[in-house]
């Protein structure tokens, strides 16, 4: 899938997020790279000051930012509906992290909602 396709795929997905959701995203950067830093198995990056710990004095700081990562996503999947699928949950997995859920409550949370793959597709 070229980048430009993907990076709407991304911008899709935000514009999934329920609008009460959305509306609080603010001070952040949603950006697509091809692959994460060598060595790391990661399909999405949150980096920043999760909005559960921001107190009174959070603020002129640089923007939160997201990071998709276009190969891996499109390594596990098989068909171009498995990428929009993988990229809104690795999107919404990320922005769970904005809103400071840890990385168990969210898989808790994806087990309940995600769809069964098939056998062996990279899961």
């Amino acid at each position: 899938m070229d980048r430009k396709r993907f990076e709407r795929l991304v911008e899709e997905s935000l514009l999934d997020i329920p609008p009460r959701f959305r509306e609080l995203l603010d001070n952040i950067a949603v950006i697509v790279e091809a692959k994460p830093p060598r060595g790391r198995k990661l399909l999405g990056l949150y980096h920043g000051v999760p909005m559960r710990y921001r107190g009174p004095d959070y603020g002129n700081v640089p923007p939160d930012v997201i990071i998709i990562y276009q190969e891996p996503i499109e390594s596990i999947c098989r068909t171009d509906e498995d990428v929009r699928d993988e990229v809104r949950e690795t999107v919404l997995h990320e922005v769970g992290h904005y809103f400071g859920l840890d990385e168990r409550t969210l898989r808790d949370i994806e087990s309940t909602g995600r769809r069964p793959r098939k056998k062996g597709d990279g899961t």
